[in-house]
């Protein structure tokens, strides 16, 4: 539980290690702030706990969604190593939170290793892992978890496999990657996007922050790019709460979706006017939702079983 005074919230260790793997988290986000990355709240850190400043809700806006769209697509750009790879400085030891999730260190082990292909990843690392304990305790029925392992068998086989938004494979490409692999939030429902007015955030962000890809034109060089009102808004998202690592971009866009996000197809709309979202990349919104719903169904149980195998049922 959090502890609160009037400018800081200081959150305390849930176990040995979780609030400083959180903070490398943030931090890892953060260093796309300055390239017009999404804004990520600043964090102190102490044996056993980190502060965050104390931020003010506002209410978001189409504009303030758009150009959080915008800035996520850079974050999203700034990239990875792997799929699966941890924040720099993860101890190799500590998880992350009670889900459990899998982390890779954040170097391949030797400097030729090539990252998996997404689909064994995702299915390996970000699925498999809760069907057995569904099944276990219930929270699946047989049927239920033979639905979800064949949709792991289809992901293993990369039928899924899909090339990351433009901007990310293009900053791939740029450091030398064969693979593009997206630095990625983790976590990204909407409690973990605050919406604090854009004023408050001035004395801790780059002034760059949140205004997406910087270039002559604003958006990564771009003649013609789009410009409007998202570009100047009185309210900006900030992230907090991640599980940060390398994954595919589409997993964060997808996560926004699970339990509701106001304006989400502006943020939609402004990320893919800066980063090209790949062909079909609707169709696979609830493939990369499954994610999410399994930690539920190991988590909470209850009626997140049907509806993970519901889902997983359209990819099987």
């Amino acid at each position: 539980m959090s502890s609160r005074s009037d400018a800081v919230v200081r959150k305390p260790d849930s176990f040995a290690g979780a609030t400083r793997l959180e903070a490398q988290g943030l931090e890892w986000l953060a260093e796309a702030m300055p390239d017009g990355g999404a804004h990520v709240v600043p964090v102190r850190v102490g044996e056993g706990w980190i502060e965050e400043p104390r931020l003010s809700a506002g209410r978001v806006t189409p504009g303030a969604a758009r150009a959080f769209g915008r800035a996520l697509a850079v974050t999203h750009a700034a990239g990875a190593p792997a799929f699966g790879a941890a924040p720099p400085g993860w101890d190799g030891r500590t998880r992350m939170g009670r889900s459990d999730i899998r982390l890779r260190p954040h170097a391949p082990e030797a400097p030729r290793d090539e990252p998996r292909p997404w689909g064994v990843f995702y299915a390996e690392d970000r699925i498999a892992p809760y069907i057995g304990p569904g099944r276990d305790d219930g929270s699946l029925t047989r049927s239920e978890a033979g639905l979800i392992e064949r949709v792991c068998a289809r992901l293993a086989d990369g039928d899924f496999d899909a090339p990351q938004p433009a901007l990310t494979r293009r900053r791939a490409e740029q450091r030398g990657q064969h693979i593009a692999v997206a630095r990625t939030h983790g976590d990204l429902w909407t409690g973990n996007v605050l919406w604090v007015p854009a004023a408050e955030v001035a004395s801790w962000a780059p002034a760059s922050a949140g205004r997406g890809p910087q270039g002559e034109h604003g958006a990564d060089e771009q003649p013609g790019a789009p410009t409007g009102p998202w570009t100047d808004v009185d309210v900006v998202g900030v992230l907090i709460d991640p599980m940060a690592h390398g994954a595919h971009a589409e997993t964060d866009l997808a996560a926004l979706g699970v339990f509701g996000q106001r304006h989400l197809e502006q943020v939609y709309a402004g990320y893919d006017e800066v980063s090209a979202l790949a062909d079909g990349w609707q169709e696979r919104v609830g493939l990369h939702q499954l994610h999410m719903l399994m930690i539920h169904v190991f988590l909470f149980g209850g009626g997140y079983g049907p509806q993970a195998a519901a889902i997983a049922r359209r990819y099987a």
